[in-house]
């Protein structure tokens, strides 16, 4: 009789227990939406294995810098999580940025890119840094193009992945097929699993962190498939931000000189964000812990306590995921010609 009432308390609080987590799911499902199986392939640009080999093996390559030494990795390091694990990236000469370099995987996810919202898309994206003179500090995009057209196997690459093009070695392709590639950087988590209706996929403590994450405010802004990337924020929405962690930078006003975008950044993607710091435009915070006590604080006039901080960021860790093999394993880099021009430092 006795084993019976056990067994029968055991069976009720399975039952309360699976109705709450339930419940979790079901509200987590209005803010969030698991990453697709397959990589976006927009009418513009369709992803295609030609294109995404392509722009792999340009996503590598340090040729498309003036010195030759820098690549789209070099800021954006796969095997980093897509990023560099610097304030701000070095670029040509050594020179430096004045924002940091944000993660890359499932960067299309976003409704623009760079912290500004400066590029409507990927493609878009994928021509600044080459051309930028602190980053890899190209002069123009003819002086790429005839580096790339001395390469024979690029050349034929080219001709495959864009085959109606009549002059298929152009700075446009070169921005397309680094796109293809880079959309084909999706990191599927533990928490994609538990949004699929895998109740079991987090621990007790990160289903607190997500029930704080929601109830504290956090998913107002860091919502949809990426966490964030969906809408533009100003920096300090309850009280202004240290000059340390902003400085001068006036963040989308740059962009479209209104008064009211001063401080306002695009909210960044919380997808890796416990392996993607260190944090802020400027990256001077390197612990998360450090940066959930500051957003909380500044962005919804909040005081955390250590113990919510704790689930909180073990929540955030469920979004850690993995990065595609294709994507660590380096492609072999076609040879330069002769009269492939040389590097210039």
């Amino acid at each position: 009789m006795k084993k019976k009432i056990i067994m029968g308390l055991v069976t009720v609080f399975a039952a309360s227990s699976f109705a709450s987590d339930s419940q979790l799911l079901k509200q987590a499902n209005l803010y969030f939406k698991p990453l697709p199986k397959k990589p976006p392939s927009p009418e513009y640009n369709p992803t295609t294995p030609e294109k995404v080999e392509l722009g792999k093996k340009l996503y590598f390559d340090p040729r498309l810098s003036l010195s030759g030494v820098i690549s789209c990795n070099t800021c954006h390091n796969l095997s980093m999580y897509g990023v560099d694990a610097v304030e701000t990236s070095l670029g040509h000469k050594f020179l430096t940025g004045g924002r940091n370099a944000p993660t890359v995987l499932n960067s299309d996810f976003q409704i623009s890119q760079f912290w500004d919202g400066r590029a409507k898309n990927l493609e878009e994206q994928a021509k600044g840094p080459i051309l930028n003179p602190v980053e890899m500090s190209m002069p123009n995009p003819e002086i790429v193009i005839s580096r790339l057209k001395t390469i024979k196997e690029y050349v034929n690459e080219f001709k495959k992945a864009f085959p109606k093009d009549k002059q298929p070695v152009n700075y446009d392709n070169v921005a397309k097929a680094i796109a293809a590639f880079e959309r084909t950087l999706i990191t599927p988590s533990r928490f994609d699993k538990f949004l699929e209706g895998d109740l079991n996929a987090l621990t007790k403590k990160e289903k607190e962190g997500l029930k704080l994450f929601m109830a504290k405010g956090c998913a107002g802004c860091h919502s949809g498939v990426a966490l964030g990337g969906t809408m533009y924020q100003k920096m300090g929405v309850v009280k202004p931000y240290p000059a340390a962690l902003i400085g001068e930078d006036l963040g989308r006003y740059e962009v479209t000189k209104k008064e009211e975008d001063k401080h306002v950044f695009k909210v960044p993607i919380l997808r890796n964000v416990t392996r993607t710091y260190p944090y802020f435009s400027k990256g001077k915070i390197w612990d998360i812990r450090e940066a959930v006590k500051i957003m909380a604080e500044y962005q919804l006039g909040q005081n955390l306590t250590e113990d919510e901080v704790d689930k909180i960021v073990a929540f955030l860790d469920s979004l850690t995921g993995e990065i595609p093999k294709e994507a660590l394993q380096l492609p072999v880099l076609p040879p330069s010609a002769p009269n492939t021009p040389k590097p210039q430092l």
